[in-house]
């Protein structure tokens, strides 16, 4: 892909396929990778490719959720990588939780590869300037991020197959999982386990939107900077949250983008 200028209006959107172009070829995605991607930019269309404010009472509620976990983990699969990586490690980070590559898909070169382009990105976060308004060192923070998914000695109860394996230390142990663009029928199964799953989903009709416990109707690196900036104030509290009536305003949000249209 040549040179997109910053004055194209669809910069952000051509890039981010390309960088998922450019990971396919490495071997980090799964064939449908961009089948996924683009099933979600339409949802983001429809959404006005903005954080609305439905989605932003969302992200401060994952933040307090987040933040008052007594074992936090962040899930990735291999999009979510790509997209969202830094912007996830710096979450962890503040939080103090780990990072957890976990796949539909599972093949050990997957995983390998995902938790190599992670710590690539990790030494990347920890070489800046810690964020407004964090206060630490924060060279020494980010490089304690742990990131695991290599070493799968657990299983998640009612899944079958590569996709139930998690690591205890990660996804086994935790209490408060959150998962951008994760599958429905493991976030099903990690609710059904206790956990509290937040997830971040362009389609508020998928099954793990209205499983979830708090649903974030966002495009994932849109959401992630929202989010790193809640954790960083922390001054969100959680809620009795209802998430039907977050998903029924997004609904909203499409259906007057549609009239409009």
């Amino acid at each position: 892909m040549g040179e997109v200028p910053d004055s194209h209006p669809r910069r952000a959107s051509l890039l981010a396929r390309q960088s998922l172009v450019e990971a396919a070829a490495e071997g980090l995605l799964a064939d449908s990778a961009m089948i996924a991607h683009g099933r979600g930019e339409a949802f983001d269309y429809l959404l006005g490719e903005t954080t609305s404010d439905s989605a932003m009472e969302a992200i401060r509620e994952v933040a307090a959720r987040l933040l008052a976990a007594e074992r936090p983990v962040i899930s990735v699969n291999g999009n979510t990588v790509v997209l969202a990586g830094e912007e996830l490690i710096r979450v962890a980070a503040v939080v103090g939780c780990p990072i957890e590559v976990n796949l539909y898909y599972r093949t050990p070169e997957r995983v390998s590869g995902l938790l190599a382009r992670l710590s690539e990105q990790r030494d990347a976060v920890a070489a800046e300037a810690a964020p407004g308004g964090w206060e630490g060192d924060w060279q020494e923070t980010v490089g304690s991020v742990v990131l695991l998914g290599d070493a799968a000695d657990h299983s998640i109860s009612g899944l079958g197959g590569p996709r139930a394996k998690c690591c205890w230390e990660g996804i086994g142990q935790a209490d408060v999982v959150l998962v951008p663009l994760e599958d429905g029928d493991r976030c099903e199964a990690l609710v059904a386990a206790g956990k509290q799953v937040l997830v971040v989903d362009l389609n508020p009709l998928s099954r793990t939107s209205m499983t979830a416990t708090v649903t974030i109707v966002d495009e994932v690196s849109r959401a992630s900077s929202e989010l790193l900036g809640e954790v960083v104030s922390g001054g969100c509290e959680s809620s009795q949250w209802n998430n039907t009536a977050a998903l029924n305003a997004a609904l909203s949000v499409i259906s007057d983008a549609s009239v409009d249209a």
